[in-house]
């Protein structure tokens, strides 16, 4: 009996050891649920799901959690359909929504980004895991360039911008691009560095540092930087504005810079600068060939290095040349001679300078000047712009007075517009002095001052002199010609006589007279102004036959205007006043030799009108032709008094 017992007891245990190895049916530890994923952004409320999306029912009794470090902190809590907060930093930010099913968290901040469970008593479903994802946008991107500059002969990497994104979350990706494309790191060529510092909100600041070797290439390259970037809504990215950095590198070349480009003349605004393909610009000198020894000589710049030619003149023409000084490397570079040249028109002179002529004889005129180019001739007349011909002779024939005074020549330079010079001639037609009228009339006032005005022309030329005193002043519009102007006074007696303007020369003299009419009442009318010519003019020597008068007249007074309308109205007073008396007298209602009675009276209290009574032995047909407006009639045998109102 002890064997079997024994026997039992090590199946027995046998069979337990088995259970403990195996597990018991029912008895599998289930693993722990996948995480239902919840996207917010900052500032925005986030809903946590106490159960799958198709969960119904009243939640009575549920219990909300925060595991932290694998602990389970409760927030929450549901009884009989009641919400409570647990104390803590949630206190105040949780809610509930749809019947207890959905916990409201509002004001999100990136610390909330944890994990929250959510244990349902009534109904009873399984624990439910809730994983928070909070999202910020980074502020727009700032980039600083490289101010100082980089030198592409040193094998080095430098700093070449600096991007800064701020405030994001979670970290954005920064990539980096230079004229659009992106750049990727490149052992001893790119280099990339990120950091990134959290500020007291959770939110991130990132800032990356590009640092390249650059080329001569670069100089010209436009870098800016990207930061890509995950929201709720999707993906985004925000770039930064372009900059460019100073890229440094020795000149291989230096040239001529002439401004402005094409064809240049006498006159212009010439400027000459040195330039190379270098950056910076290293130290210029300019020469220029002495077109005696073939030396190059040094001209005057400004701090600049440029050259200014203003005006440019003939002299500058010739040869110049370029000179850079790289004071890093010590190298100096020498350009290619260019060629200035200023084209000009000079010495533009007339033959004779000086011509005189008879009447009708001819007259032969040359024009000449000097050039580095083909010149073309034009003949004007000063005076009136008039085009005479083209070529340098310009000949004149049968020479009447009206063609003396001045000529023009214009010699040009048809390919190089602009460029001309001219030279004056004038021509003398001897002759005794000739003038526009014989006579003139001007209008004067008395006792007061007068200018009067005299043109004569002649060859030679002629001098004019007054019959009565005055102060009198003299110019010469062109060598043949006079004005002369004398300020009188005019009195009783200068009214009388007039004045006489009296031109001569060796050939003859000339008389203008004028007469001088003395401004009266009669002739202020309206359009006095215009008939009487009340101002100052001169008549040309060559638009009549034998002489020019200029008188200054001084206008009428100023009251010229109030008298005319007092004469207006007393005369149409006067007019208005005749036509009722004659009315009157034609129906016999005036004496002038009948029988009747008639006045003029003016009723006191009414002292500012006109009104005329009238007594008649008329007939009432007679007398209707007196009634007013209204139509009242009278008997037959009325002989009643009218007052006719004629105050308009």
């Amino acid at each position: 009996m002890g064997l079997p017992r024994l026997v039992c007891a090590f199946l027995l245990a046998a069979c337990c050891c088995c259970r403990r190895a195996t597990g018991v049916p029912g008895e599998e530890k289930q693993p722990a649920p996948t995480p239902e994923p919840v996207e917010v952004e900052v500032g925005g409320t986030a809903l946590l799901k106490c159960g799958p999306s198709h969960s119904s029912g009243n939640f009575s009794h549920v219990d909300w959690f925060l595991i932290h470090k694998e602990r389970q902190i409760p927030i929450f809590r549901v009884r009989q359909g009641q919400g409570q907060s647990e104390p803590g930093e949630y206190e105040h930010r949780l809610s509930l929504q749809d019947s207890g099913a959905t916990l409201a968290l509002s004001q999100v901040t990136p610390h909330d980004e944890r994990m929250f469970l959510c244990k349902s008593k009534r109904p009873r479903l399984l624990d439910h895991y809730t994983e928070l994802q909070v999202f910020k946008a980074p502020e727009e991107p700032t980039i600083q360039a490289n101010v100082v500059g980089i030198h592409v002969d040193r094998q080095e990497l430098r700093e070449v911008a600096t991007c800064v994104g701020r405030n994001g979350y979670p970290i954005p990706q920064v990539i980096w691009y230079k004229n659009g494309r992106p750049l990727q790191e490149e052992e001893n060529r790119v280099q990339i560095q990120s950091s990134q510092i959290v500020e007291s909100s959770g939110l991130y600041t990132l800032q990356s540092v590009l640092n390249a070797q650059l080329v001569k290439e670069d100089k010209d390259a436009r870098f800016y930087c990207e930061l890509s970037y995950r929201l709720p809504s999707g993906n985004r990215m925000k770039e930064s504005k372009e900059v460019t950095v100073p890229v440094f590198y020795p000149a291989e070349k230096v040239w001529v810079e002439v401004e402005p480009m094409g064809l240049l003349k006498e006159g212009d605004h010439v400027k000459i600068r040195c330039l190379t393909d270098g950056n910076p610009q290293p130290h210029f000198t300019i020469n220029k060939q002495n077109s005696s020894t073939g030396e190059m000589e040094e001209e005057a710049t400004d701090e600049n290095g440029i050259l200014f030619l203003e005006p440019a003149q003939k002299q500058h023409s010739g040869l110049y040349q370029c000179q850079s000084l790289d004071l890093e490397t010590m190298v100096t570079l020498s350009s290619d001679l260019q060629e200035l040249l200023v084209n000009y028109v000079s010495d533009v002179r007339v033959n004779p300078a000086a011509p005189e002529a008879q009447e009708g004889d001819s007259l032969t005129l040359t024009c000449e000047a000097e050039s580095n180019q083909d010149l073309e001739f034009e003949w004007l007349r000063d005076k009136t712009g008039q085009r005479l011909g083209k070529g340098p002779v310009l000949q004149l024939n049968n020479l009447k007075r009206e063609a003396g005074g001045r000529y023009l020549c214009m010699a040009s330079v048809p390919n190089v517009p602009g460029l001309n010079r001219t030279q004056l001639v004038s021509v003398g037609i001897f002759g005794p002095p000739w003038m526009a009228l014989k006579e003139r009339k001007v209008w004067a006032h008395e006792n007061a001052a007068l200018n009067l005005s005299c043109e004569a022309s002649g060859h030679p030329q002629p001098t004019i002199s007054w019959s009565v005193n005055g102060s009198a002043t003299e110019w010469n519009p062109d060598p043949q010609t006079v004005v002369s102007t004398l300020n009188v006074l005019v009195t009783p007696e200068l009214l009388e006589t007039g004045a006489k303007c009296t031109a001569s020369n060796s050939l003859g003299s000339n008389t203008t007279i004028i007469i001088l009419k003395l401004v009266t009442l009669t002739t202020l009318t309206p359009d006095f102004s215009q008939t009487t010519g009340l101002s100052t003019s001169t008549v040309s020597p060559h638009t009549r036959a034998n002489s020019t008068s200029t008188e200054k007249k001084l206008p009428p007074p100023e009251s010229k205007g109030v008298v005319i309308v007092a004469v207006i109205v007393c005369i149409l007073v006067l007019a208005v006043l005749g036509a009722t008396l004659y009315f009157f007298y034609k129906k016999g209602k005036l004496p002038c030799g009948r029988s009747g009675k008639q006045e003029i009276t003016l009723p006191p209290t009414r002292k500012s009108e006109f009104v005329v009574e009238v007594k008649s032995d008329k007939l009432p047909e007679e007398m209707a032709l007196l009634q007013g407006g209204s139509g009242d009639k009278r008997a037959p045998g009325d002989q009643g008094e009218k007052y006719i109102d004629l105050r308009h």
